[in-house]
């Protein structure tokens, strides 16, 4: 066996040491992923969305609202004010309109950026039912009918409700755009105007959204219109529809009653949607908390693989999203990197915990913790099955001469490669009882040494990367 491989044999029974991943210790770290991951995954974003409408508004989001709401209230006043109306308003339509808008607000799907609701349905025919310059502040009423009942049945919060008016910007854009042209009916409207208010829309709605999350979140313009991107396409889709209403309405206002049906049906499955997603929150809970309780028994059996594998988690972490990993991936990662060495818990300790080399029965009694670690998440079911599988790997070599499988290149899951890199830098960085950690020089030779025999060529160019930076980020902060 070489050097190096006896090295990374060693990782299989280590003792309390502190990591310093080149003299950047775990704090440093840990500070530097919190620093570098993006805003919370997929489960976390719809688990916030979830718990939004029983929350009270925070300060600083009541200080944000309050300004949009007045922008709105300012802007949808001077349009009401200001803008030329060409027709005149029929109370009857007024009291549908409302009517209608205040039922298709009731309709609310989760997304990871909100709620999104069908109200494209009515508010295209309104714009032709209503003289376009009192439409923003029509809607706004309808929304606050819409969202009393919850209010009221203390469902929500009362500070929730200053979010109203914010959330109506999205009906300024058309309203001018029409209004400006004139107000024709739907089928005198030419296809340009049709699509400059609808892009008006978009970009009213997305501007107020930024506005809130930037000032809220601190998330960027490009943040937004990816979280928000689903949102546009179903208001894009719904269009075309509501412009069919809109046609049929003119001549027969109350063919916006039709709708009712329809909102109905979208009712119920918004609230199956909701249902799905809280069942999902709660089974992405579980498996977080059954990893937790895995690892701290892990810790608790073995403090240094406890220690261990908490460090691999933090890199690990960095290098997903340093490779540009999807959030399913790195959410994998995740899991694989704080479970990778559950199955040691199924070792004898005093093998784990054997001051000297192993002997070769010894050696192949600790080379089960993958299958014993894979069989153990096997039994708990579910996501734990694919996070299983990285456990099983995460030993495996990039020139198939790992274990227990003997898998080569990509045949290893890309979760796998990158814990088992990070487990590599953690080990050789670390010090043991039997000896003191490598410099990071030395390590970092060692790591370049088995690049496209042990490890991933892409993956450790990646971890090299991090480690690079945190380096560079520790130098700055020291010498400020």
């Amino acid at each position: 066996m070489s050097h190096t491989g006896k090295y990374f044999a060693e990782t299989l029974k280590d003792d309390p040491a502190s990591f310093d991943l080149g003299d950047v210790g775990i704090s440093r770290l840990t500070e530097s992923v919190t620093r570098a991951r993006p805003r919370p995954r997929h489960e976390e974003l719809i688990s916030e969305t979830l718990g939004r409408d029983k929350t009270p508004l925070g300060p600083a989001e009541r200080r944000v609202f309050a300004v949009l709401g007045g922008g709105f209230v300012v802007a949808g006043v001077s349009a009401a004010v200001f803008l030329p109306w060409h027709t005149s308003v029929s109370w009857w339509n007024f009291v549908l309109v409302v009517a209608m808008l205040a039922v298709a607000s009731r309709t609310r799907f989760v997304t990871e950026s909100g709620h999104t609701t069908p109200i494209v349905l009515v508010t295209v025919p309104v714009l032709f039912l209503l003289p376009p310059p009192i439409v923003p502040l029509v809607t706004a009423l309808a929304l606050g009918l819409g969202r009393s009942p919850e209010v009221v049945l203390r469902r929500t919060p009362p500070t929730r409700s200053l979010s109203l008016l914010a959330d109506c910007w999205f009906m300024i854009g058309p309203a001018v755009v029409l209004a400006l042209a004139g107000s024709p009916g739907p089928t005198q409207t030419p296809v340009w105007i049709l699509i400059a208010a609808l892009a008006a829309q978009l970009a009213c709605d997305l501007g107020a959204s930024w506005a809130r999350e930037l000032l809220v979140h601190g998330l960027s313009l490009r943040q937004q219109v990816a979280e928000a991107a689903w949102v546009y396409k179903v208001d894009l889709a719904m269009a075309p529809v509501g412009f069919l209403i809109a046609i049929a309405a003119t001549d027969v206002p109350w063919a916006l009653v039709l709708l009712v049906p329809l909102l109905l049906l979208m009712h119920y499955f918004s609230d199956e949607r909701r249902r799905r997603m809280e069942q999902m929150d709660e089974l992405n809970s579980a498996y977080r908390g059954t990893a937790m309780v895995l690892g701290d028994v892990v810790e608790s059996d073995d403090a240094y693989t406890g220690e261990h594998c908490r460090s691999v988690v933090q890199l690990a972490l960095e290098v997903a999203l340093e490779l540009g990993l999807d959030e399913q991936i790195c959410r994998r990662v995740d899991f694989g990197a704080m479970l990778h060495d559950v199955g040691k818990v199924a070792i004898p300790k005093e093998i784990i915990n054997k001051p000297g080399p192993l002997d070769p029965e010894e050696w192949e009694i600790v080379k089960t913790h993958t299958i014993e670690g894979q069989r153990m998440l096997d039994q708990v079911g579910g996501l734990m099955r694919s996070i299983g599988l990285i456990v099983r790997a995460h030993h495996e070599r990039w020139d198939g001469s790992g274990y227990p499988d003997g898998l080569r290149g990509e045949q290893i899951p890309i979760e796998a490669r990158i814990v088992s890199a990070c487990d590599t830098w953690n080990a050789m960085t670390t010090t043991r009882s039997y000896r003191i950690a490598m410099s990071r020089e030395a390590a970092m030779a060692e790591l370049t040494s088995v690049v496209g025999t042990q490890l991933d060529p892409h993956v450790v160019e990646a971890l090299i990367r991090v480690i690079v930076r945190n380096r560079q980020h520790l130098a700055a902060r020291r010498g400020s």
